[in-house]
């Protein structure tokens, strides 16, 4: 983990940039939806979302120290934001509100078995977070910096990630990363710069087959390992995540025996709980071990955040995979 619960103590343990948002998830959710003049769901309930402020909850309630940057309109959804970061510890000192951007509110349709897609305002902060909203001093308050994802705020194209890793990099920190299917077509080629500062990158199977243009796992992920990034962390679905790095590659199976009722946020979660192992000097299969586990009890919930209530969750939910393993493990 490069020694890094041997360095010098900081204000926080990671800093996150990207998106902080509200949810609104209806479900269950058909393709009739259009076909009647009134459509009764289980539920409609306001949440907080956004990859950032997803992130942000989790690793805060796994015991983690986190400082949140994004950018949020002054108005009912962002001050909703801002008494959930309140509320659950997060820092909130590199939150911009300004009254310029409307704080971007998403529908999320989620199907009956889990899968979702959403509906998004072209207009709010989620499109119009930039560069210039960021405070860069925050930069040295942490040992991990974290990307919530690469394509979800348009205007964070590769020069802006550039600036941003590079920074990070002078600063020491560690770099991770998700992302999300492009938005505006980008390629493969207009982020490969940025990617080379990557120490761990999450995306799932289906957006890195997008990115490289390939179909077969080792290929995918061997084509961004070659752009530079130290450790590809591929989320494969049920299968759990593959992982390719200077040593090679390997598959961490996902936990057994879960049912899934909600997909949203499964990714973030996933991300979660790898950065909470690495804080925690996890070796690298532990640390994915770990956001299998995360991501588990994430998508047996309602909402990216209404799964892991507390560090405990995860542990038992760890517990039960080394219990499932133990035989693989012991061979």
């Amino acid at each position: 983990m490069e020694g890094l619960m041997n360095k010098v103590d900081k204000k926080l343990d990671v800093i996150i940039i990207g998106a902080a948002i509200v949810d609104l998830p209806l479900r269950p959710v058909s393709k009739e939806v259009f076909d009647v003049v009134s459509y009764p769901v289980d539920g409609i309930t306001m949440t907080i979302g956004g990859d950032a402020l997803n992130e942000s909850t989790i690793i805060t309630r796994l015991g983690h120290r986190v400082g949140l940057m994004s950018c949020i309109g002054v108005d009912v959804p962002g001050w909703f934001v801002i008494d959930h970061c309140k509320s659950n510890n997060i820092d909130t000192t590199y939150i911009k509100q300004d009254p310029e951007k409307v704080t971007s509110i998403n529908v999320g349709l989620v199907a009956a078995d889990g899968e979702r897609t959403f509906i998004t305002n072209r207009q709010g902060s989620l499109w119009k977070f930039c560069y210039e909203d960021l405070d860069m001093s925050a930069l040295k308050d942490a040992r991990i910096l974290s990307f919530a994802s690469i394509f979800n705020n348009p205007l964070f194209d590769n020069k802006a990630l550039v600036s941003v890793f590079s920074k990070a990099k002078e600063e020491g920190m560690i770099i991770c990363a998700d992302m999300v299917s492009p938005k505006l077509d980008e390629k493969l080629e207009d982020i490969r710069e940025a990617l080379g500062y990557i120490d761990y990158f999450f995306p799932n199977f289906e957006e890195a087959c997008e990115l490289t243009g390939e179909t077969e796992e080792d290929r995918v992920a061997d084509v961004i390992y070659n752009c530079g990034v130290k450790n590809v962390i591929m989320k494969i679905g049920k299968r759990g995540c593959y992982i390719r790095n200077a040593e090679g590659s390997m598959i961490v199976p996902a936990c057994k025996g879960v049912t899934a009722i909600d997909t949203i946020g499964a990714g973030d979660n996933f991300a979660s709980g790898f950065i909470t192992a690495l804080l925690e000097g996890k070796e690298l299969r532990e640390c994915a071990v770990y956001a299998n586990c995360t991501a588990a009890v994430s998508v047996q919930y309602v909402g990216a955040t209404g799964g892991v209530k507390n560090k405990q969750m995860v542990d038992d939910m760890l517990a039960k995979y080394r219990e499932d393993y133990k035989q693989q493990i012991n061979e």
